[in-house]
């Protein structure tokens, strides 16, 4: 076995290494999952493909703009400071988005306690008294726009570890190994997402609080929340 065999092989397994530690280490790779998930009572294959979605988004991300930039010549500290830069666009957008979901998910249950649950058909606005009448076409437009934010949250995340194990050797001609690095990484980061996704959501499943139901959305934004903020000030 030649060096350069010896170094690829290295390679590939310090991306299957890192691609497992990075996302059990992420809490932003899993809670945010798992709260909405229990929130908005997604079924066990809704949640995997939500899941799987967000987390080949993150890896493909990293590398298109990899590629990109290797081709224009730039250094791989300029990749990393790019990288730097979408890290800290992702954790903002996350902490946005979980502190407006905890908001909404707060008036939400203040107003089914007050028994008042505003909802529109069309130009014609009613109220259902109970508060807990819920609609089929609402919860459906608002997942599709919980789901585009959690993409848009991972398509700007970088996998820095992705981008240093892809780049090195994308910078030496060896595209086969940089492609192979990357899928590797991929497949082990979305594998490993999805095993911590719903071994939390069967843990969770066994903690049944009905006097915290109408605070579930709140919650969700919480754990979000916390999640983005996890990001930014301690780097997790």
């Amino acid at each position: 076995m030649d060096a350069s065999t010896m170094t690829g092989a290295g390679l590939l397994v310090a991306s299957a290494t890192l691609a497992v530690v990075h996302t059990f280490l992420g809490p932003d790779h899993v809670l945010p999952f798992v709260a909405l998930a229990r929130a908005r009572k997604w079924s066990y294959p809704k949640t995997a493909a939500v899941t799987a979605i967000c987390g080949l988004a993150h890896v493909l991300a990293s590398v298109l703009i990899s590629v990109a930039a290797v081709w224009a010549g730039f250094r791989i500290l300029d990749i990393e400071m790019i990288g730097e830069t979408r890290g800290s666009l992702a954790a903002w957008t996350l902490t946005a988005f979980g502190l407006a979901y905890c908001l909404w998910g707060i008036r939400k249950a203040l107003r089914r306690r007050r028994g008042l649950s505003p909802h529109a058909h069309g130009d014609e606005v009613h109220i259902h008294s109970g508060g807990d009448a819920d609609h089929q076409h609402e919860q459906k437009k608002s997942s599709r726009g919980t789901f585009w934010v959690l993409f848009i949250v991972f398509v700007l995340g970088p996998c820095e570890a992705l981008i240093v194990l892809f780049v090195a050797p994308a910078m030496e001609g060896r595209w086969a190994l940089a492609a192979t690095s990357a899928a590797i990484y991929a497949v082990l980061t979305v594998a490993t997402m999805l095993v911590l996704v719903f071994t939390a959501l069967a843990s969770t499943e066994m903690l049944r609080f009905r006097a915290f139901e109408p605070w579930a959305h709140a919650l969700a934004g919480a754990i979000i929340l916390a999640s983005g903020l996890s990001v930014l000030f301690l780097g997790l």
